[in-house]
């Protein structure tokens, strides 16, 4: 993954130029009227150089937005969790308009809003980019999760925030690295990563934001979850009578959203969850869904680490 952001790093520093406003169409919104070109999922889009009024209609957009300094002024949420990342404080969502869902943004809030740059995910909004697009400029990014670091490169350029991004992801890899030195033998020690879902249970793959994190600090993970003979290694399912394959030298836990957070709590207080090696030894850990699973951008993968220290470390 590091190679890839280096590489999506020079692509950006070539394909992303600055146009005066006699070049170009002027944007709405800008005072200058110059403009930035994004290549991007959807083709190429001449954004505001300064963004004013930035919509973000995926988890890890707002994620990026705050991280770089900016306040969106509308968000979409993310279905069951119903909010937006309470990790970053209250302070910084205030004044934020809920634009809809995820899968279902809301055109019309949107367009109220009178945004100058709208930040999307092809494969969530798809169907609703050239509408958003008659709005507003609109970048939209490839995948979800794990391009995360390419989508925080790409998001930031979008923003007019391209040195700042490439700095703060570099200032995370250099801190995941440095905290897998100071265990030791990282690779040794194998963390599981299980997630509740209102219908299934989930165990997640090297190829995660969750699992792209740990893998960053040198961490080892169970054989089960490097899911080696799976085309997609992002995550796979597991019933709660396989429960027994969610173990692992120490298990991070999360639920998305109340019904998830019953079957956690169902599952969780039955034998077979008892009788998990890290359970015994009392390494299995709740953590924060919104943080682990739904931020998938630089500010949520810091807050794994302060987790991973938290207990790791001793």
């Amino acid at each position: 993954m590091r190679r890839l952001a280096v590489a999506l790093t020079a692509a950006l520093t070539l394909g992303v130029g600055l146009t005066a406003c006699g070049e170009s169409d002027p944007v709405a919104g800008t005072g200058t009227g110059e403009t930035r070109e994004i290549t991007h999922a959807m083709g190429t889009t001449k954004v505001p150089a300064e963004p004013k009024r930035v919509v973000v209609l995926d988890t890890d957009k707002i994620d990026t937005a705050l991280s770089l300094g900016v306040t969106p002024v509308g968000a979409a949420t993310a279905g069951e969790a119903k909010s937006w990342p309470t990790y970053f404080g209250a302070d910084k969502l205030a004044g934020i308009t809920e634009v809809g869902v995820l899968t279902e943004p809301d055109l019309e809030a949107i367009n109220a809003l009178n945004p100058d740059l709208i930040l999307g995910s092809k494969f969530r909004q798809e169907k609703f980019y050239d509408e958003l697009a008659k709005i507003a400029p609109t970048v939209f990014t490839e995948k979800v999760g794990v391009t995360w670091k390419e989508n925080f490169l790409l998001d930031g350029a979008a923003l007019g925030k391209e040195q700042q991004a490439k700095d703060l992801l570099a200032e995370y890899e250099k801190r995941a690295k440095d905290f897998g030195a100071k265990l030791g033998d990282a690779s040794s020690r194998k963390v599981s990563i299980v997630r509740f879902m209102p219908t299934e249970i989930r165990l997640y793959g090297p190829d995660s934001f969750s699992g792209i994190v740990v893998g960053d600090t040198g961490l080892g993970r169970p054989e089960r979850q490097m899911l080696a003979d799976k085309e997609d290694k992002r995550m796979d399912r597991v019933s709660p009578e396989r429960i027994a394959e969610a173990d692992g030298d120490v298990v991070f836990v999360t639920a998305y959203g109340e019904k998830a957070a019953a079957e956690q709590a169902k599952v969780t207080g039955g034998t077979l969850w008892k009788g998990l090696s890290a359970v015994k030894a009392g390494k299995a850990h709740v953590v924060s869904d919104e943080i682990w699973m739904t931020g998938i951008g630089v500010g949520a993968a810091n807050k794994i680490l302060d987790d991973l220290e938290k207990h790791l470390a001793a």
